[in-house]
């Protein structure tokens, strides 16, 4: 990746110092992998260096550093979780280094990082890829990462609780259970909040379409 011309130079000034991080980790994991050494070595050598002005090496970015370590430590179940979402035909260590650079800083921040949101997270690790990967690689990177963001969602805790106070409602029994652990007041007033919530929603997302 280190090898590799940016095709869009002009971009970059807009570019924000967490895209930045981002670029810089996805740099190091792939240099990582290509002389098979641990990638936190990587970032603690380039701490040391960047020290000395004689080396003319940039600081290492905080964030940098947390995505390094922390794809290093999740490295085998962000790997399984990219080959789950791969094409049937096409397999994790046979994609192009640089590709599984990215994969794996975007995965780690989708399933590891949740001060980041989703969207943000997909978003970067394909435009990484546009500049530093071949044209073919944007696309099929965006899919992965968007399956990963919804099978997240999917096994989400608070979705499946979600999703079981929805069937409750359907359901007289558990509406019987509900009511009777909440004051008859209460439970009228929440009803017809969360009625009026559900309409609102429906209406923005018909407004949306």
């Amino acid at each position: 990746m280190s090898d590799n011309t940016p095709k869009r130079d002009i971009n970059y000034k807009r570019h924000t110092a967490r895209y930045r991080a981002r670029r810089r980790a996805a740099d190091i994991l792939y240099e990582a992998e290509n002389r098979d050494v641990d990638p936190v070595a990587i970032v603690e050598d380039r701490i040391a260096l960047a020290r000395e002005d004689r080396n003319a090496v940039a600081p290492v970015a905080e964030y940098t550093q947390v995505i390094v370590k922390g794809v290093a430590e999740e490295l085998d179940a962000i790997d399984d979780t990219i080959s789950r979402f791969l094409a049937e035909d096409w397999e994790l260590h046979r994609i192009p280094a640089v590709d599984r650079a990215i994969l794996r800083l975007s995965v780690w921040e989708l399933l590891f990082n949740p001060d980041i949101p989703t969207a943000t997270a997909v978003v970067e690790g394909v435009e990484i890829a546009s500049q530093y990967s071949n044209d073919q690689a944007a696309p099929y990177i965006h899919a992965v990462l968007d399956d990963v963001a919804q099978s997240r969602s999917a096994e989400n805790p608070m979705s499946a609780e979600h999703q079981g106070l929805e069937e409750e409602e359907h359901d007289p029994a558990a509406a019987k259970d509900t009511a009777d652990a909440v004051p008859p007041a209460e439970s009228a007033e929440t009803a017809s909040n969360a009625t009026a919530t559900d309409e609102d929603s429906e209406s923005a997302e018909d407004s949306a379409e």
